[in-house]
């Protein structure tokens, strides 16, 4: 959750597209010092504080938001890691339908200084925020060009879908809506045509799946996946190798915490 000091006036509450599509990520972290010098050495990206306080950063790269770290005021306890928040019209409805539709409530729905919020986790247990607002500036460009994605390890996909199509109103027919496909014995959300994440079966207990617990992963892209691995082990991180074993195209890591994310090659 970031700042609004160069926002363009009424950005906050214009409704934009994009709905039901990631929108942002946050490591929910007490350390945040600690937390800045890891990702900065291991992402190369550099921080800026917010008008949430002074335990909450954005992460840059590039000049560009790419994430929040840290824990906002309003939160009391936190549970170390990654959470992707998606897109909603009105966020209070949203967190209805999560509880409709048996899954749980964390946190809020809470006002903030640049929008409304809550955090969920769905019937297996994945958690994810919800939210209503914007972040950044510019933010249909940035939407565009979202500099990360995601995908949910699932205990069955074409259940999870039905649960986030009817939370964050997954339809092709609702305008600005974001389009939902099945394929590869998947799930595959669009956002304009662009992929902006997958969901897969393959999450809960069983035998080769000690790490591969329901959850949503946010994957952050690198030029040198094994250099970035290399820092994020010196500096006290792990890499998880019964989920995904480390290659020179991606690799899912741990950092000092415990905090869950995965890197992998950038294009080009």
């Amino acid at each position: 959750m970031t700042d609004r000091q160069s926002e363009e006036p009424g950005a906050r509450t214009r409704p934009g597209g994009g709905l039901g599509a990631p929108c942002w990520t946050q490591l929910s972290t007490s350390e945040v010092e600690t937390a800045e010098e890891f990702y900065g050495a291991v992402l190369g990206w550099e921080f800026r504080p917010t008008e949430l306080g002074e335990r909450m950063r954005v992460a840059m790269r590039a000049g560009v938001p790419v994430a929040g770290l840290g824990s906002p005021p309003t939160v009391e306890r936190t549970v170390v890691d990654w959470i992707p928040y998606f897109a909603v019209a009105d966020v209070d409805k949203a967190a209805a339908r999560v509880r409709e539709r048996s899954g749980t409530l964390a946190v809020g729905p809470l006002s903030y200084p640049v929008g409304r919020g809550a955090i969920a986790a769905d019937r297996d247990g994945a958690r994810f925020g919800l939210w209503q607002g914007e972040l950044v500036p510019n933010w249909p460009s940035w939407r565009a060009q979202r500099p990360w994605w995601l995908d949910l390890q699932a205990v069955d996909a074409f259940a999870s879908a039905i649960f986030y199509g009817e939370v964050l109103d997954w339809a092709p027919d609702v305008p600005g809506s974001c389009e939902v496909a099945y394929e590869d014995d998947g799930v595959m959300l669009r956002e304009e045509g662009r992929v902006a994440a997958r969901i897969a079966s393959g999450g809960g207990a069983g035998p080769g799946r000690a790490a591969a617990w329901p959850r949503w992963n946010t994957h952050f892209p690198v030029p040198d996946v094994e250099a970035a691995v290399r820092e994020a082990v010196r500096l006290g991180g792990a890499t998880v190798e019964r989920w995904l074993p480390v290659s020179e195209r991606a690799a899912m890591v741990r950092d000092p915490e415990g905090a869950l994310f995965g890197i992998a090659r950038e294009a080009g």
